[in-house]
Parts: C-alpha cells; sequence; structure tokens
C-alpha cells in the first residue's frame, strides 16, 4: 500500500515537511524557550515537547508552522513589564 498523505512519503513534493528534532531545539534555543515555555505556546504537555526534540515523535508541519507563527508574534509584542514612555 503506497502512502496516500503527504507527511507519510519519504520523498513528497508537498513543500511541508515535519521539521527534523535538531531543528526543534535550535528553533526553541534561538527563542530562549524552555521546553515547558514552548509546550505552552502550542497548547501542549512538556513530554510532548522532549518526543519532539527527542526524536521519538514527528512534529506534525502544521505545529512547526504554528511555532513560528507564535515566536513572531510574541517577538514583534513589547514586554508589558517595560516601562512605558509619560
Amino acid at each position: 500500500m503506497s502512502p496516500t498523505h503527504p507527511n507519510r512519503s519519504r520523498r513528497s513534493p508537498h513543500p511541508s515537511r515535519n521539521p527534523m528534532p535538531d531543528e526543534i531545539r535550535r528553533a526553541r534555543d534561538a527563542a530562549k524557550l524552555t521546553q515547558g515555555e514552548a509546550a505552552a505556546l502550542l497548547h501542549t504537555i512538556d513530554r510532548v515537547w522532549r518526543q519532539w526534540e527527542a526524536g521519538d515523535r514527528k512534529m506534525h508541519p502544521a505545529f512547526w508552522e504554528l511555532f513560528g507563527r507564535k515566536l513572531a508574534d510574541v517577538m514583534a509584542v513589547p514586554s508589558v513589564t517595560a516601562q512605558s514612555p509619560r
């Protein structure tokens, strides 16, 4: 039986792909987030995030895209603890 879903094919022409564990870790490290903080951004639990980084579970491309979008949002929002000009 051949795979019919683009994430199940090893040679898929589909542009979305599962990120590699080291990509996931590097992105989280670059954002200076703990595994728990990164998991919370995606509304998942720490254990799932650890499995993604360890390669025990594949991160779906939709979660990878969402993580990138959330990071962009987090980086663009000024800190709520920053003092506003008076």
